[in-house]
């Protein structure tokens, strides 16, 4: 295993610095290398050994891909350097590094505002347009498919939430109605991360832990719906416990509650590119008229109402008024602004996403080979044990729990759950973070979250705060309910083990996530979405059956596991259904044969003119030959 570049070699740790200690396992107190060996050594901290040898691993014993190993790079110590050796460590190794992983960090979060720029200037009309469908808005199902595409397509639930605070809050939504919308938010919002996950393609074991660690997310929140939206349908449980809220409090408008502290960083940079008027976006979805002819992209920066006078000639006596309307006094600067006109909001939508993927990955392959180049020395195993440690004695239950306030906490600060969860992707995909410890802080990031809507709800005028406010506190007790249910008992943690299933085929099937976000956060939100359209009985009767049946797939599934002694013989596995319906091998094969033909394809199209002639110049004369 090579861990520290090519200058590493793997060492074993002399037997008078080990110390033999329960289990099995030797742990190292010292090394003290030669002071003629200028390389990197590969130690293992917590090494398994045979019949007292540190370092023999049995033989049948398989590689855990979810274990955060503990080998670290031992560097040459400090007294060995020379002078120009200690100058480059210090430059570079300590304070150059740390200032590029600020600046990957800085274009990974403006290409993250590219990107949710991107979708609402392709698909933001056509969402916001679905908000002013009351009917629509009536069905629940109906609603939650909304909440979800609308999210991702503005790869934002804070403008999501804050769309659904606001329409709420002007009493052209019932609360009822966009409870089912607000949940759906929450799921579309998990799409950046496990978008980000796949900037980890390249090594197996990376992908698995990083895609494991961004859906995570998605289970959590699909399964919190699964038990909620029907509860809610029910009872009206969220719409009682937030009504009994908003009631006892005293509530007072706040002027300063939709400021962003994050904004305050990018703004400088992303305002050069490209500005969005999320104005008209809330104007479309409140049905305004006027709006649906306006473009999205944002053309006037200040604005001035002015009194202008006007005639009035629909009448037999004409008369003069004086009205007020809004001019332009400067108009907005950035790199977009000159084709906005011509090109349309598509065509630099399409471009603004192209040039985004772009940032976006190039800065995740950049940020994951100078953290693993950072945390390399006795940093990285420190650090590991640091976050993925637990409390001493009974307090490790509580790990947990403190885990998910600083999730919280750190979400508050960069207002978005979308920005903490998908800088922590990378840190899990190379072995820093485990995917348990994910798991509560993903479930802070979810509250954490929330805080926007709430903002946005102090941030209306006073008459409309107790409404705005309601549906922002059920948002927060959506996510505490769905904490209450899948994390106090550790057995009814299934999100981990969820995420873990789909890592492991992640790991196998390389194309795999992008059929997953295609299904997940567009195929399968559509079609629900075009069936509740149709009518709740049309929905019910495709849906029910298939609801059904994968249901009873699952019992079995687990009593395969469990207990399959309570089955019959042919159900103890799936050997008795055909290939295309108990694996994923023939479509890997299919792709696989795709993949072959259209690099074959490039290869002939790539050929020179004469090499080609030469080649049918040489079949020519090996055909005439041989009729000779």
């Amino acid at each position: 295993m090579e861990l520290g570049g090519d200058s590493a070699k793997v060492f074993d740790p002399p037997p008078p610095y080990n110390l033999q200690v329960d289990g099995g396992a030797t742990t190292n107190l010292a090394y003290m290398p030669d002071k003629t060996d200028n390389d990197d050594i590969v130690i293992s901290v917590d090494e398994k050994t045979t019949d007292g040898i540190p370092g023999k691993e049995e033989a049948e014993q398989e590689e855990d891909p979810w274990k955060i190993t503990n080998f670290y790079v031992k560097v040459v110590p400090w007294s060995d350097l020379t002078t120009c050796g200690k100058v480059k460590r210090v430059l570079w190794d300590y304070f150059g590094k740390f200032v590029c992983l600020l600046g990957l960090l800085y274009m990974f979060i403006c290409s993250l505002d590219f990107l949710g720029n991107a979708f609402k200037l392709i698909g933001g009309r056509a969402a916001s347009s679905v908000f002013s469908e009351s009917e629509v808005l009536s069905n629940p199902v109906a609603g939650l498919m909304i909440g979800i595409l609308a999210t991702v397509l503005f790869q934002s639930s804070s403008t999501t939430t804050s769309i659904i605070v606001s329409m709420v809050a002007a009493k052209l939504v019932p609360i009822r109605n966009a409870i089912p919308m607000v949940m759906g938010s929450n799921i579309g919002t998990s799409v950046t991360n496990t978008l980000v996950s796949i900037g980890q393609i390249g090594n197996q074991n990376e992908f698995r832990r990083a895609f494991a660690g961004a859906t995570v997310h998605d289970m959590f929140n699909w399964l919190t719906v699964i038990i909620l939206l029907p509860l809610e349908s029910l009872t009206g449980y969220l719409y009682h416990l937030s009504e009994m809220t908003k009631n006892s409090m005293n509530l007072e408008s706040s002027t300063g509650g939709d400021q962003e502290f994050l904004k305050t960083l990018t703004e400088p940079f992303t305002t050069l590119i490209i500005q969005v008027d999320k104005k008209i976006i809330e104007q479309i979805a409140h049905g305004i008229p006027e709006a649906m002819n306006k473009s999205i992209i944002k053309h006037c920066c200040v604005k001035e109402d002015v009194e202008v006078t006007k005639w009035n000639t629909s009448t037999h006596w004409n008369y003069s008024y004086t009205d007020s309307e809004s001019v332009c006094l400067e108009k907005c600067k950035y790199l977009f602004e000159g084709v906005a006109d011509s090109w349309g909001d598509t065509t630099v939508g399409i471009v603004l996403l192209v040039v985004a993927l772009v940032i976006l990955c190039a800065c995740l392959i950049l940020i994951v080979k100078t953290l693993n180049s950072m945390l390399k020395g006795k940093i990285s195993y420190i650090l590991k044990k640091f976050v993925n440690g637990d409390f001493p004695g009974k307090l490790a239950y509580f790990t947990g729990y403190l885990a998910i306030l600083i999730g919280t906490g750190l979400t508050i600060l960069v207002q978005s759950s979308s920005i903490f969860t998908s800088a922590l992707t990378p840190l899990v995909g190379i072995g820093v973070i485990s995917v348990e410890r994910m798991y509560p802080l993903t479930l802070g990031a979810n509250i954490g979250t929330t805080t926007t809507s709430v903002l946005a709800a102090l941030a209306q005028s006073a008459e409309d705060i107790p409404l705005a406010l309601q549906i922002s506190l059920v948002h927060l007790y959506f996510n505490i309910s769905g904490i209450l249910l899948y994390f106090p008992i550790p057995y009814l943690r299934f999100p981990i083990g969820m995420a873990k299933a789909l890592g492991n085929v992640t790991a196998h099937y390389r194309w795999f996530p992008i059929l997953y976000l295609i299904f997940g956060f567009f195929l399968l939100p559509g079609a629900i979405f075009g069936l509740s359209l149709i009518g709740w009985q049309v929905m019910t009767g495709i849906c029910g059956p298939i609801v059904f049946v994968l249901a009873i797939v699952v019992v079995i599934n687990i009593l395969q596991r469990k207990a399959p002694k309570c089955l019959p013989k042919i159900l103890r596995n799936w050997m008795f259904l055909p290939e295309p319906l108990r694996s994923l091998d023939p479509l890997d094969r299919n792709i696989k044969k795709l993949t072959v033909f259209c690099r074959c394809c490039c290869k002939n199209k790539n050929k020179p003119e004469n090499e080609t002639k030469e080649v049918k110049e040489a079949e020519f004369q090996k055909t005439e030959f041989t009729k000779l």
